[in-house]
């Protein structure tokens, strides 16, 4: 009788024991299989979950605006005065919501397409309408000294600004500060020249691209990432690393992300690759992600980061690239003073809010993060900020400009682009991801677990009655 239930005690623990082993043994297998399914549905191929949501996003993408309207004109015109600002917004638009076009796989697993580029104004997430009057810098005059450096041409410059009434602030609404309007000044000027501006003029019915990104099908750790933007790996904006094209586009990146990478993206409004780094575990619509942001690294000094002395262009405005927070983009904006910051200069150095009044930077409204689904690599939600300005400097000849007296950048306006996934597409990815990832870990729990249990008490029970025949 004794040894029947040694025996079965010691039986039992040995059971307990091959369905804890089964348990860890479930680990590698189910980790196969989860990889076996991402590489099935996480390549860029026709017919992949990651297929139907890349032709054209899965979420409604919307960029809000919010626009910086100059409450002091009269003591900026008269008096050279510091411009006090105060934001309006949101003005919002729905983004992306046509699919990519001339989308061509190619023989070395890589595809090829255009992004068309479209804005829809939506009024009913915004605070007003698109013939919202703000004052504003005067893009046009504060442009053309830049552009046309010799005094020879500011001396004529100046007459035809002076000829349109044109001044270094101006009235415009939301439409026209953003897609475009005919300049009077710009108007007067006899030859050849471009009379339309706006701060993303052209943007409607155009094409960014070409764009080249690897489909994953012959190497799963590329899959997303840019091979090529306009058929070259590098930008011709920028000197050395600054140039190249790094990274994907943002919207997802390469399966089974980790914490402690540093994700590159790269974004043709800021004309540049940047990167994001992880910052903390995040739950939407529940769905675990993590959460990586743009760290004040990347837009900091070249004292502090050195990696970007080669973003610094104007060495006057920059104070001899010892400024952080504020980058020129002017190379690829044909040359227009254009100065991309974080929104109300966050990160920025003190020295660049000196010229203006009203600035109130926030880390969590004003910083850009994307939330991650580490196992799949897709973006499931995002917020994209980013400031546009004007580098407004010191021009003598142009009576409009006589009152500035140092370089400093002129706010316009700040806009958030953002997505979440929606409900349909929430439910669909925790069926088809999420749900059977938590079970395969939630059984591998319970075999270890239990086993370890029945194996642990058994093994206790047989000792303490092996103990007890012994006295």
């Amino acid at each position: 009788m004794g040894c029947d239930q040694n025996c079965g005690l010691l039986t039992a623990a040995v059971i307990g024991a091959v369905v804890a082993v089964l348990g860890g043994a479930l680990i590698p297998v189910g980790n196969y299989f989860i990889e076996k399914t991402v590489k099935k549905e996480t390549v860029i191929e026709n017919g992949t979950i990651a297929y139907d949501n890349w032709i054209v996003p899965g979420s409604p993408v919307y960029r809000q605006f919010w626009i910086f309207n100059v409450e002091n004109p009269s003591a900026v015109l008269e008096n050279g005065s510091h411009p006090v600002l105060k934001q309006k917004g949101p003005y919002t638009y729905r983004m992306r919501y046509l699919p990519k076009q001339n989308i061509t796989e190619n023989p070395d697993s890589t595809v090829s397409f255009f992004l068309p580029n479209i804005a829809r104004f939506e009024p009913d997430l915004s605070i007003g309408l698109e013939n919202d009057t703000f004052t504003t810098v005067n893009l046009a005059v504060v442009a053309a000294p830049v552009l046309y450096p010799s005094s020879f041409l500011q001396t004529l410059l100046n007459v035809w600004i002076k000829s349109s009434k044109s001044l270094l602030l101006q009235n415009r609404t939301v439409n026209e500060l953003l897609w475009g309007y005919e300049d009077p000044f710009l108007k007067k000027v006899p030859f050849p020249i471009d009379r339309k501006v706006g701060v993303f003029l052209p943007y409607n019915e155009t094409l960014d691209g070409l764009y080249t990104v690897y489909s994953g099908k012959d190497d799963l750790s590329r899959t997303a990432l840019i091979q090529s933007y306009k058929n070259k790996s590098t930008l011709s904006f920028w000197e050395g690393a600054c140039d190249m094209v790094n990274g994907t586009d943002g919207a997802s990146f390469p399966p089974f992300v980790k914490r402690d990478e540093v994700l590159h993206f790269f974004s043709s409004d800021i004309c540049r690759s940047i990167y994001g780094e992880f910052d903390s575990d995040q739950v939407v619509k529940g769905i675990p992600l993590y959460r990586f942001i743009v760290p004040p690294g990347a837009f900091a000094s070249p004292l502090v980061n050195p990696d970007n002395i080669c973003f610094c262009l104007d060495k006057v405005f920059s104070k001899n690239c010892t400024l952080a927070g504020a980058l020129d983009i002017s190379t690829c904006k044909q040359g227009k003073p254009v100065v991309i910051t974080l929104p109300h200069f966050l990160y920025a150095s003190e020295e660049i809010m000196e010229g203006v009044e009203g600035m109130k930077p926030n880390k969590q409204e004003h910083m850009t993060y994307l939330d991650i689904e580490p196992t799949t690599g897709f973006t499931l939600q995002f917020a994209k900020r980013l400031q546009i300005n004007l580098l407004v400097k010191p021009a003598p000849k142009i009576t409009a400009l006589q009152k500035v007296t140092y370089p400093f950048a002129f706010p316009i306006l700040w806009l958030n682009e953002t997505a979440v996934i929606d409900d349909s597409k929430a439910e669909f990815f925790r069926s088809k991801v999420t749900n059977k990832i938590k079970l395969l870990h939630l059984l591998e729990a319970v075999l270890i677990i239990v086993g370890a249990v029945v194996f642990l008490g058994f093994l206790a029970s047989y000792l303490i009655c092996r103990a007890q025949k012994v006295k």
